[in-house]
């Protein structure tokens, strides 16, 4: 169960496959090179591996603790948390104007990687303070970051996300919890919120809870939201932590994974109101929510990437040291389970959407990148629509890869996973909910093909598939025999999503047809973007094959690539069906049928 920081793939992808190194053509991050990049890699991955991966197991069976509303975190968090901040970590990616290290955001996903693949209950906390940081940065007052950047940047303090309430999950309108003006600037808080991660802990002494409520003239629905900050302790004249505000933790969710994050009920007011401050302006709350719900989508697919590595790391050794059976060509009885072509199927499977994941988080980072730092405003708004539309791949493609992955892993141990001692079957209940927290993969199907098929006339998706023609082209005039099949069978994945793109954004399609058709589509964006990338891994991988100490690394590189083309790109023509079956076969069968 121990875990092996994946550098040398991460920095491959980084440097190699989404070309990390270009961003020093904005201006910013002129320091940055393979030096600082493996050296960041490296610490993280220290860090990681050697304090947070430890307690993986541990932490989840001990889970999350109340007691008259106080929260005790699993041994060894508060202890690990406090060499996080020490580290720095929580400032990795932000502008050194703001207190942070000012690398790029690519860099923040993969540390994110990491530290999810550590633990992921831990990963949560900091996870959700990023969100709040990215708030403040972009929308808070002269004096809200001057109080509580400092402390969230250097890991002082945390922060929390409050949206959903019993009565309103994604459905986000319907939202109850008020917000009344208190007179001297600041408002009353009344409500209560649920699935609230790390709303209450005891590894910081303050936590900063960012709160989506109603005002008494708000509109109804989203519109008559703001977002208010609202700290546990209110902050004495020194801008310490004072008398405690009239918030609480009254629960924690019983979950199925991620047992050591503490999933909070919080109750907000019942003596007055818990005392906050409006971020932005009111009645932009939602604008203010989607800034932290974009960086956490991003970070979420990576924490899905980041499970699925320690789950087939773990698998991979398991393979190499349960032996059971003959296999061909192998004299040792019992052979290696590895050395059995179904398993080996799996591990292949499960290493090359891996793959594919994690370099469509990477490209969506390099994106937003180049969105905040480009000079040029054209070049930026083509950025910015880069980085979202691969948001909602990154998210999905990053999830779903996560549980695919862990469920495989899983059956890679055969009995023994099922048995909770070997600890695979955590990483398939931890990766569980991925798909569903920060916008379910349907919403996000749903924001792909209502939104973001139809950015700028339609000019992202078609500037997509324009460069993944050109790696085509890069494959099937390669010298080398391996790349031409990759390229041909990338190619008729490119005209299925194209054909599919243009049938969807055929102005008299019904809308029902056009969201019944989200899903699958979004499903063959994922699959077709991530063979793209590897595809790019591949011709990249060429220039180390003369390099003594890289040929292996190269030709398994191109290795991957072949079998994700034959395996997984190979399918895609057989998916379009799916997408233009339409709603009717949907509704076909009445409510009644559907019953059990």
């Amino acid at each position: 169960m121990t875990y092996t920081a994946p550098t040398r793939e991460l920095r491959f992808i980084l440097e190699d496959v989404v070309a990390m190194e270009g961003l020093k053509t904005t201006g910013a991050f002129k320091e940055l090179g393979t030096d600082l990049t493996s050296a960041i890699l490296e610490e993280g991955g220290k860090f990681c591996a050697g304090v947070l991966a430890p307690l993986n197991h541990s932490a989840d069976q001990y889970g999350a603790k109340i007691k008259d509303g106080e929260v005790t975190t699993a041994p060894g968090f508060k202890e690990a948390y406090a060499q996080f901040a020490q580290g720095g970590w929580q400032s990795l990616s932000f502008a050194e104007a703001d207190g942070g290290m000012g690398l790029p955001g690519a860099l923040g996903v993969a540390f994110q990687e990491m530290l999810q693949s550590a633990n992921m209950a831990f990963g949560l906390g900091p996870m959700l303070t990023m969100g709040a940081l990215e708030v403040l940065t972009h929308a808070g007052t002269t004096e809200q970051r001057e109080l509580y950047l400092p402390r969230l940047m250097s890991g002082e303090w945390t922060a929390s996300m409050n949206l959903t309430e019993p009565q309103a999950g994604s459905d986000v309108g319907a939202l109850r919890t008020m917000a009344n003006p208190a007179g001297d600037g600041s408002w009353l808080l009344e409500g209560q919120k649920i699935f609230i991660t790390w709303g209450e802990h005891d590894c910081t002494p303050n936590i900063i809870h960012l709160v989506l409520a109603r005002t008494p003239d708000g509109a109804p629905g989203t519109k008559g939201l703001s977002l208010f900050l609202v700290p546990k302790f209110l902050l004495d004249e020194k801008a310490e932590p004072g008398p405690r505000n009239d918030l609480r933790a009254i629960g924690l969710e019983h979950k199925l994974g991620i047992h050591a994050s503490p999933t909070c009920v919080m109750e907000y007011g019942g003596n007055g109101g818990a005392k906050g401050w409006l971020v932005g302006e009111e009645g932009q709350g939602m604008a203010m929510m989607f800034i932290m719900m974009n960086s956490a989508r991003l970070n979420v697919g990576a924490q899905g990437v980041g499970i699925a590595e320690r789950a087939y790391q773990q698998a991979f050794s398991y393979a190499q040291e349960r032996k059971q059976g003959r296999a061909v060509g192998i004299q040792e009885y019992p052979a290696a389970i590895i050395h059995h072509p179904d398993v080996r199927r799996m591990l292949m499977t499960m290493k090359a959407k891996i793959a594919a994941a994690r370099s469509i988080c990477l490209a969506c980072a390099v994106a937003s990148d180049y969105a905040a730092n480009l000079q040029d405003d054209e070049e930026a708004k083509r950025a910015k629509a880069r980085e979202e539309l691969l948001t909602p791949l990154a998210k999905t493609y990053g999830s779903e890869v996560g549980v695919e992955v862990s469920s495989l892993a899983l059956q890679v141990h055969g009995g023994m996973g099922y048995i909770e001692e070997t600890g695979a079957a955590q990483h398939y209940r931890d990766a569980r909910i991925t798909p569903i927290y920060e916008g379910t993969n349907g919403i996000q199907a749903i924001d792909l093909v209502g939104r973001k098929l139809n950015m700028m006339g339609g000019y992202p998706m078609a500037r997509l598939i324009e460069e993944m023609r050109e790696t085509v082209e890069d494959c099937v005039t390669s010298s080398n025999a391996a790349l031409p099949p990759i390229g041909r069978q990338l190619e008729l994945a490119i005209n299925t999503l194209e054909a599919a793109t243009f049938w969807l954004r055929d102005p008299a399609r019904e809308k029902a047809d056009v969201l019944a058709a989200a899903s699958p589509y979004q499903t063959i964006s994922c699959e077709t973007v991530g063979g793209y990338y590897l595809a790019i891994g591949a011709l990249a991988a060429q220039r180390f094959l003369k390099d003594d100490l890289e040929t292996a690394f190269a030709k398994d590189r191109i290795a991957l690539a072949q079998f994700y083309a034959q395996s997984i790109l190979s399918t895609i023509p057989g998916k379009k069906d799916n997408i233009y079956a339409g709603a009717d076969v949907l509704f076909a069968m009445s409510e009644r049928g559907l019953a059990p």
